[in-house]
């Protein structure tokens, strides 16, 4: 691979730099792993969260688990679409006994994906993957309501991403 092309491929932390078609299908590919891990964690906090205070965010979480099938049916369909092949491995879910740890992994990770989907967009639009962007900001918006949701549960203002 030569060093302009190395160059150009971007990174799961950069943004709106030229990335290929390669290293955008990889990165999607690891969003994939992350809506995966995010529907297993949702299914199983929302059926195991115990206590008065966490039984509305424990109804909205199983809400939050079919809105990310959703995420990973589109997030696959775009892998396709640039001809890649979908992974099959979710990333690891955290597990907890407390009601307030298993939401704070959430919170962290709609945090992270959050920021993975706003590179996304950018690096979509760099490749001229207009509509590829515009599914992204779709789910986007949702994964900031459920970064809303979460934080407003944990009694907290939602994480600043402006930075």
């Amino acid at each position: 691979m030569s060093k302009k092309t190395k160059a150009n491929e971007g990174s799961s932390s950069g943004g709106g730099e030229r990335i290929s078609r390669e290293r955008l299908i990889e990165l999607l590919n690891e969003d994939l792993a992350r809506e995966y891990q995010a529907i297993i964690a949702y299914i199983v906090y929302s059926q195991v969260i115990k206590g008065a205070e966490f039984m509305s965010i424990a109804a909205e979480l199983e809400k939050h688990a079919g809105e990310e099938l959703e995420h990973a049916i589109t997030i696959a369909n775009q892998i396709d679409y640039l001809g890649g092949d979908p992974t099959v491995v979710p990333n690891k879910v955290k597990t907890s006994s407390k009601a307030r740890d298993m939401l704070r992994f959430d919170l962290e990770n709609e945090t992270t994906t959050i920021r993975a989907y706003r590179d996304r967009v950018r690096q979509c639009e760099a490749l001229g993957e207009f509509a590829m962007a515009e599914h992204i900001r779709a789910i986007l918006m949702q994964e900031q309501e459920h970064q809303i949701d979460l934080a407003t549960a944990l009694g907290e203002d939602a994480p600043d991403m402006t930075s």
